[in-house]
């Protein structure tokens, strides 16, 4: 990370929160990972994750007496949102996290 512009703990923090998110929601609500894939552009660092789930990530509602449900919510704070590609097999979810300083 520190190769591709993210070289403060913040920014590289917010790249593994990324991750462990996405590859999270993949365990739990779309039949596991089948591939993670990072990649670096100019406007930040993507990261992909392939899973075999037939159904969209959603957003669970804010409930501050309920754990957990905060994963998605985080990712879009921190990314420029999340998108879905479908393929054969399941889907790709990708977040992109911008460039530091960009």
């Amino acid at each position: 990370m520190t190769a591709a512009g993210y070289d403060d703990e913040r920014h590289r923090e917010a790249v593994l929160l990324v991750v462990s998110e996405l590859v999270t929601n993949a365990l739990r609500h779309a039949r596991g990972v089948t591939g993670l894939r990072l990649s670096h552009h100019p406007r930040g660092l993507t990261v992909s994750v392939h899973d075999a789930g037939d159904r969209p990530p959603r957003p669970r509602p804010l409930e501050p007496d309920r754990p957990g449900g905060f994963g998605l919510h985080l990712v879009r704070g921190l990314t420029e949102g999340v998108e879905v590609e479908w393929r054969a097999g399941g889907k790709n979810v990708w977040a992109t996290v911008p460039q530091p300083g960009g």
